[in-house]
């Protein structure tokens, strides 16, 4: 991942949560700081260039709403860039949240790019530390950005610069703090579609090889489905596409049992799984706008023993 890659899709990812917070209701994840890490300038361009894209997602949208900007911009992010995001975003911090009232120490977060959670959540400073993993470049991107919205760094946040999807590293964790005796809650948020099967079945048993039992991670996957599904206005079939194009193709997918296999193997038992209808069920019941959960995409929670 090269340093303008990692910030685009980091700008983008921010500039979704940001439009959600401020233009949709009911808001399924209220990221409010997200807005504040965009220069008006990056929010404008961003913008201007999901508008200019609509041929590609929707030649029949972009007909209809030819002179409607605004109307396309929301279709592009309520349709494809923001349902999976949100559902999964608001699903781990539910579960995180409990897990800490249950007496969670650490938390550490596979590929932050620009989360905010430690920011939004100061109140926890004296009981939870939080470790974000990602790419050195999108970590020196994420600070020039906190430091951009005025955002002061707290004590209990950690960044720890490590390709994980490459090899995952403990004592680059320890470095910065983290103790491997305590519990530890990990979230893997929109990576596991991008390694494959072996890669995703390393990592999780590397990530719980050495914390106790209680331990446990937040994932979403896709599932077997995931390469013959066109999904409502193709926006599956457009995501695998944008993925491949990008030069970040999507690798693996899941059936329910296989990954259970293979989280057994890594001594973890499935406590919550959401599917896409109880996803869409959650989070995007009696909605009047285009939001709805991805046809494909599953949610997991999954523990130690």
């Amino acid at each position: 991942m090269k340093q303008n890659e990692s910030s685009i899709t980091a700008l983008i990812a921010s500039f979704s949560r940001a439009y959600h917070s401020q233009n949709d209701l009911p808001i399924i994840f209220n990221d409010y700081l997200a807005k504040d890490l965009l220069s008006q300038r990056e929010f404008s361009e961003i913008r201007d260039n999901m508008i200019n894209g609509i041929q590609f997602f929707n030649k029949a949208i972009a007909e209809r709403f030819k002179d409607h900007p605004e109307e396309i911009l929301k279709w592009i992010t309520q349709v494809q860039l923001s349902p999976t995001p949100l559902a999964r975003a608001a699903f781990c911090e539910k579960v995180l949240l409990n897990e800490v009232i249950l007496g969670l120490e650490q938390y550490v977060i596979l590929g932050a790019g620009l989360d905010t959670f430690c920011f939004r959540h100061l109140e926890l400073g004296n009981k939870l530390e939080i470790f974000e993993v990602d790419h050195p470049a999108t970590q020196e991107f994420k600070i020039k950005r906190l430091t951009y919205a005025g955002l002061k760094m707290p004590n209990h946040l950690h960044f720890v610069p490590m390709d994980f999807t490459k090899k995952f590293s403990y004592q680059t964790l320890i470095n910065k703090g983290f103790d491997e005796n305590k519990k530890t809650f990990f979230s893997l948020l929109g990576v596991s579609y991008y390694l494959t099967k072996e890669e995703n079945s390393s990592l999780i048993k590397y990530l719980f090889a050495k914390v106790p039992s209680g331990s446990s991670i937040v994932f979403d996957y896709a599932d077997e489905t995931l390469f013959e599904e066109k999904g409502m206005s193709n926006r599956v079939e457009n995501m695998v596409k944008m993925a491949s194009a990008s030069g970040e193709p999507m690798k693996s997918s899941f059936a329910y049992n296989e990954l259970e296999k293979t989280l057994e193997k890594s001594g973890l038992l499935i406590y919550e799984h959401l599917s896409p209808t109880t996803i869409n069920e959650l989070y995007f019941r009696n909605r009047t706008d285009y939001l709805s959960a991805f046809e494909t995409i599953h949610f997991i929670h999954a523990v130690k023993k």
